[in-house]
């Protein structure tokens, strides 16, 4: 029987952690009563998201060797997602992850990562370098570049890459985790070396090209190497651009609920699209439309859907 780490449609590498979102909407932390625990982080959920699809997925990641760390494995298995590369940290704590739920456009969120969190603390030397090589789609984030022992570990990840195709890089610009923009422009700048895909939004896009209008930040980025630059535009939707092609393509709308996981459904959807050989026109309709179900309910990896929930909606039109 071939190895699951081996043939591994999607392979992801950074954050994981518990997201405790309130279950109440309109009101601060101050004011929450009751709050729901989900598996979050932004490479887990693409994972997950990638999974519901049926597609094979790894996860390179570590939790700490507690209550939380141990829901987070038992959550992967559950959701489809290999977890044997997702280590237990002997001493550093499983992270949090708080958000504020204000409608439509209002989400505050607050990490509890200190003094540092797991899925910085991978080691080169934990890789599986032979899944790393052999899975058709690696996705990878810039986060994860942000500290020592990870950053070290993405570079050994992505040397062994070797920029093969759907080397997908995440720009996934946090403030938060970097001491100054500055450092987040060099190790991103360096990334990019690696990716023949790189996703991100207009802001994320300065940080890595210093560029923030759409056409331009696409083509500063394909002239850094990547072969597919993907710029989110927000309301305006979604700038994909080759070296022989541009498409856009607009969101698809609806009463949004919570629209932090939307980006990550997007991901594990563009994973899909690109394994299944889809044109970019249908990839990006399918991605928004994921994205779009994930903005209009509460949670991010269990809200998560099926192709058949994207299918139906682009077929119906109807709001989910």
């Amino acid at each position: 029987m071939t190895d699951r780490l081996t043939s591994l449609d999607v392979l992801a590498f950074g954050r994981l952690g518990v997201d405790l979102y309130p279950l109440q909407d309109g009101v601060g932390l101050e004011q929450v009563e009751t709050f729901g625990k989900y598996l979050g982080g932004s490479a887990a959920n693409v994972a997950v998201a990638a999974a519901r699809y049926g597609r094979n997925v790894g996860l390179i990641s570590r939790v700490g060797d507690d209550p939380f760390g141990r829901y987070l494995l038992q959550e992967l298995e559950r959701l489809g997602v290999e977890n044997r590369q997702v280590a237990v940290d002997p001493s550093l704590k499983t992270p949090l992850t708080f958000c504020e739920i204000f409608p439509p456009d209002d989400f505050p969120i607050y990490f509890y990562r200190e003094p540092k969190a797991p899925d910085l603390n991978v080691e080169p030397s934990e890789l599986d370098l032979d899944a790393v090589r052999s899975a058709k789609v690696f996705w990878f984030t810039a986060t994860g570049l942000s500290q020592e022992p990870s950053r070290a570990a993405h570079f050994t990840a992505l040397d062994a890459r070797a920029r093969a195709p759907h080397t997908i890089f995440d720009l996934d610009y946090r403030p938060v985790f970097w001491s100054q923009p500055g450092d987040a422009t060099a190790q991103v700048s360096r990334a990019l070396e690696y990716a023949t895909v790189a996703v991100g939004n207009r802001e994320e896009c300065e940080i890595a090209v210093g560029e923030t209008e759409p056409e331009r930040a696409a083509s500063a980025l394909l002239d850094r190497g990547v072969e597919l630059a993907i710029v989110k535009q927000g309301p305006k939707g979604v700038l994909a651009k080759t070296r022989s092609e541009t498409v856009e393509a607009p969101p698809y709308l609806v009463d949004v609920v919570n629209g932090l996981g939307a980006g990550d459904a997007f991901g594990g959807a563009l994973c899909h699209g690109l394994l299944a050989g889809w044109n970019l026109e249908q990839i990006l309709r399918f991605a928004n439309v994921a994205g779009a179900i994930v903005a209009s309910r509460r949670e991010c990896s269990t809200a998560m859907p099926t192709a058949a929930e994207v299918g139906a909606l682009i077929e119906s039109g109807v709001r989910p």
